[in-house]
């Protein structure tokens, strides 16, 4: 005879979703997963009729760009800003719009191209990636995420961006605003931590069909222009079933991150130094170099340690300081 439950009907897969925090818990504990909740999924209809009408006309979106200029976007897009991005890209791929054309620009006009986009490094290795790409793979981006790895600067969401947007792959893209509406939609938590299952639970929730890769898109759109950090507007999702809605919004029991300032960093400094070797067509005296960053000797000279560090910038034998590549 099976189990009754509270209401005198056997108890079912289907009446799981009532069970208590501590019931799940205990289902846990003691390896009994059938009595614990399954995790919801997100409706894929809901989803992509809303981002039919809401998506956001971005350049590297429209169907006429190549799997590169695609990649370019991925590196620029690196803690960056969509409208800080967007006039920078689309300078770039008029000027350089393939591998070849790039790798066969100077390291130093890609710095100057970078323009004010910031972590200047991923200028160097999207040139590093673009000479890989040019040499080894006949001037064409890999489809494979295993071969994608392999390329400068690309790194674990790099790659499944490029297979998945470039190529209409089914892999499944996590960043920080598709971590964020699982964790809200799927587990109705604030909290959203990077997790070693993120990249199988949002596989998981992709559509076996050819709407993957739009799904995917649609998913994270929706954390950057909704579902957002901080006030996300609720009012004007899509998506009918939200368990963190459902449960009245549970605030984040983890501080919240601060800011980080610009104003008065090493970040900062290293930027002012770059853009007297950014303006000037010949290598410069360290007094020029000076001028930059007056408020902290110490500080200017680490940022420069830096930047020679990192090869961004060289010295030439004579002791004038430039952009990679110009020193000679």
């Amino acid at each position: 005879m099976p189990w009754l439950g509270c209401s005198g009907l056997p108890a079912t897969k289907r009446s799981l979703p009532s069970l208590s925090a501590f019931h799940a818990a205990i289902g846990f504990e003691l390896g009994i997963a059938d009595i614990v909740p399954q995790a919801s999924g997100i409706d894929a209809g809901e989803l992509l009729g809303w981002f039919d009408h809401a998506e956001r006309d971005l350049p590297w979106r429209r169907p006429e760009v190549t799997p590169w200029q695609i990649l370019v976007s991925e590196f620029m897009l690196q803690q960056t800003p969509v409208n800080r991005v967007e006039p920078i890209w689309l300078d770039w791929v008029a000027r350089w719009p393939t591998p070849s054309s790039t790798a066969a620009a100077g390291p130093a006009d890609v710095l100057r191209a970078w323009g004010k986009l910031g972590y200047p490094r991923r200028a160097k290795r999207l040139h590093e990636c673009a000479v890989v790409i040019a040499t080894e793979h006949s001037d064409e981006v890999p489809r494979e995420v295993e071969t994608l790895l392999t390329l400068p600067g690309v790194g674990a969401y790099t790659a499944r961006a490029i297979a998945c947007f470039a190529y209409r792959q089914r892999v499944p893209v996590v960043d920080t605003n598709v971590r964020r509406v699982v964790s809200r939609v799927v587990h109705g938590s604030a909290e959203n931590p990077a997790r070693a299952g993120d990249l199988d639970e949002v596989a998981a929730l992709l559509p076996d069909d050819q709407a993957a890769p739009r799904f995917s898109a649609a998913l994270m759109e929706l954390g950057a222009i909704v579902c957002t950090a901080r006030k996300p507007r609720c009012g004007l999702c899509p998506l009918t079933e939200c368990r963190w809605r459902s449960a009245g919004y549970p605030e984040s029991s983890t501080p919240a991150r601060r800011v980080q300032r610009y104003a008065g960093t090493d970040r900062q400094a290293r930027g002012r130094l770059l853009d007297v070797l950014r303006a000037s067509p010949a290598p410069v005296t360290r007094a020029q170099l000076d001028v930059a960053w007056l408020s902290d000797a110490a500080q200017r000279d680490r940022a420069l340690d830096s930047l020679l560090v990192d090869g961004l910038v060289e010295q030439t034998a004579n002791g004038l300081f430039a952009l990679v590549g110009e020193g000679d």
